[in-house]
């Protein structure tokens, strides 16, 4: 069967995302036997879902896998599905959608590659039951959102002292309160970790408008921050798994 496959993320109009995201497409491309890989977004800035839908079909392909790029589930990731599927009825091509980034070993071993690699970069080499962690996520009014973000946290808790989570927005703990409470503690060691997909505006600027007038006014020993998820290598094989899950069925 002659496949495509696309990815849908939410939309940024920062660079990184689109080259990260490029990445993506092609490392995917270089693993499997795709005709095509692509992106799109579901708002905010072009390539949209039409543009790319009908560009993506006039591809000599049967079967379309449509990855909804979003660590959560949820409202977003609905929209998207929902967007996507309204163009099934024009075409002989069976789209098959996967499930979003979520609620998986994988994130959790990602997360933990952060972890380490910036203490690493700070040349801390203590016992990880010294260490506390900050997750920092979006934040959504979606109950599935907040239970994926706690699946990770807990699948992090038996390695670390402590392991805790705030929200840049629309959720609490947000991240002056998160900081606050990771200080009763007295850590020896607190990494900071930014649970986002890419490095937009949420990365570059919106959690440093409030996680550095927390920090200083925390008096923390020593804080680390890691890099978001990215374009890592733990990723784009979990995007082809969530694709074999639905490709094996069809």
């Amino acid at each position: 069967m002659k496949r495509g496959l696309l990815l849908i993320d939410r939309g940024s109009r920062e660079r990184e995302v689109s080259e990260e995201l490029e990445v993506i497409c092609k490392e995917i491309k270089a693993k499997r036997d795709y005709i095509f890989t692509d992106y799109c977004f579901l708002e905010v800035e072009p390539p949209y879902i039409e543009d790319v839908i009908k560009k993506v079909l006039k591809q000599d392909i049967d079967s379309l896998t449509i990855v909804p790029y979003f660590l959560y589930p949820g409202r977003k990731v609905k929209l998207a599905v929902f967007e996507v599927m309204k163009f099934q009825k024009d075409t002989d091509v069976k789209f098959v959608v996967t499930k979003p980034m979520s609620m998986h070993k994988t994130l959790i071993n990602l997360v933990e590659n952060r972890i380490s690699t910036s203490l690493e970069n700070n040349n801390i080499s203590i016992s990880k039951k010294n260490i506390d962690v900050l997750m920092i996520g979006h934040g959504s009014k979606d109950p599935n959102a907040q239970m994926s973000l706690n699946y990770v946290v807990d699948g992090l808790k038996e390695k670390y002292g402590n392991v805790s989570r705030c929200f840049l927005e629309l959720e609490h703990p947000d991240i002056f309160e998160g900081i606050k409470d990771c200080k009763k503690n007295d850590p020896e060691v607190l990494v900071v970790v930014f649970y986002f997909l890419h490095e937009g505006a949420h990365v570059k600027t919106d959690i440093n408008n409030d996680l550095k007038p927390a920090l200083e006014k925390s008096n923390l020993k020593k804080v680390c921050i890691t890099k978001h998820l990215g374009a890592d290598e733990k990723m784009i094989d979990l995007i082809i798994e969530r694709a074999n899950e639905v490709e094996g069925a069809n």
